[in-house]
């Protein structure tokens, strides 16, 4: 199979269920940022990492092709390959788990500190851009409301990850300071 089909030449793409939409449409938009979060969440796990967080974004990683096919299929009858709330109910078991060895959080903070840490928040706020594009697309289409839960969930799970690994490391968090 070529990887070029020229089926999109003329601006428009096809979905799930031999539907064809234009590029420029809001779906697009949003499995696109997925897609880009995924990219992002590629290079984060390029680095050095505790073997519990490698292993936690390695499976959102692949949780991630789930919200790109969830998005891209308009049918919502059709129940293959969605997100579910056990894919979001994982995501907070996660996030109270990591942040159990954190103090708390008593001030804002700046992006940084480590070089895996300012990846992952790179990849964050990918994934707020993916949130709010799909929720401009849920105000066109009806679509799995799951989708936005779990996107607003993993970028939390993102900035508590963040902050354990720069406590992991020994690095302190960068206080926002006016």
């Amino acid at each position: 199979m070529k990887i070029y089909t020229k089926t999109g030449d003329d601006g428009n793409t096809g979905l799930q269920g031999n539907l064809r939409i234009s590029k420029s449409h809001p779906r697009i938009f949003a499995y696109g940022a997925v897609d880009e979060a995924n990219a992002a969440l590629g290079i984060v796990l390029t680095n050095s990492l505790d073997e519990d967080i490698f292993d936690v974004l390695r499976k959102i990683q692949n949780d991630l092709f789930v919200v790109g096919s969830d998005l891209s299929n308009p049918n919502l009858n059709d129940v293959k390959n969605r997100v579910s709330l056990e894919m979001i109910q994982e995501l907070e078991q996660n996030i109270d788990k990591f942040e159990s060895e954190l103090p708390p959080l008593t001030n804002f903070i700046l992006p940084g500190g480590s070089t895996p840490t300012s990846k992952l928040h790179y990849a964050r706020t990918v994934v707020r851009r993916a949130e709010t594009l799909t929720v401009q697309l849920a105000e066109k289409d009806e679509i799995n409301s799951n989708c936005i839960i779990y996107l607003n969930r993993l970028s939390d799970l993102f900035f508590v990850m963040g902050r354990l690994i720069n406590k992991r490391n020994g690095t302190e968090d960068i206080i926002w300071k006016i």
